[in-house]
């Protein structure tokens, strides 16, 4: 393994609805941030608003050679959580699927996002009362809720949790 320091793009979680201001932070630290954004229309009933938000909520792209330094600047950032990745360590997004979501992102056309979790996936309850605890994506309820089976003891417990606060665990670690 060598210690050149290469110059990626890497996925940051962070806290739910902070993302932008994750993305203001990092860029007053001068650090290369991509938040990709899309147009909806407003869930509010009192409004007929287009507004934008992002295309994966919690994340955003930083471009780094995430030496010591950096890498510690980026996750003091009011608002981060961590960089995705693996138990090596975080893993770069190749930058042609940045230049990808640039152009999507830039034209004035609906995106459909599929949902991000798929029955039998191992989860992890990243935030809210169950954080910390494991176990496996059963469905989406609808309004941003998730059902997640928790094993303890040789008994299944059904636990209704809010989306944002539930993390797929990479194929690695389940």
């Amino acid at each position: 393994m060598t210690n050149e320091l290469h110059v990626s793009w890497y996925v940051l979680h962070t806290k739910s609805r902070f993302e932008n201001v994750v993305y203001d932070g990092l860029g007053k630290k001068k650090i290369e941030v991509f938040l990709p954004k899309v147009r909806v229309k407003s869930k509010r009933r009192d409004r007929r608003l287009m507004i934008h938000v992002p295309l994966f909520p919690g994340y955003l792209f930083v471009k780094s050679d995430l030496n010591p330094y950096r890498h510690l600047d980026i996750l003091k950032t009011t608002g981060a959580v961590r960089l995705i990745g693996t138990k090596d360590g975080p893993v770069p997004v190749p930058e042609d699927t940045i230049a990808s979501l640039r152009i999507m992102v830039s034209v004035e056309q609906p995106i459909a996002t599929g949902s991000r979790l798929r029955k039998g996936d191992r989860v992890i309850v990243v935030s809210g009362p169950f954080a910390g605890v494991s176990g496996t994506f059963v469905r989406y309820r609808g309004k941003g809720r998730v059902v997640v089976n928790i094993e303890a003891l040789g008994q299944h417990a059904g636990v209704d949790v809010d989306e944002g606060e539930v993390e797929r665990l990479p194929d690695i670690l389940s």
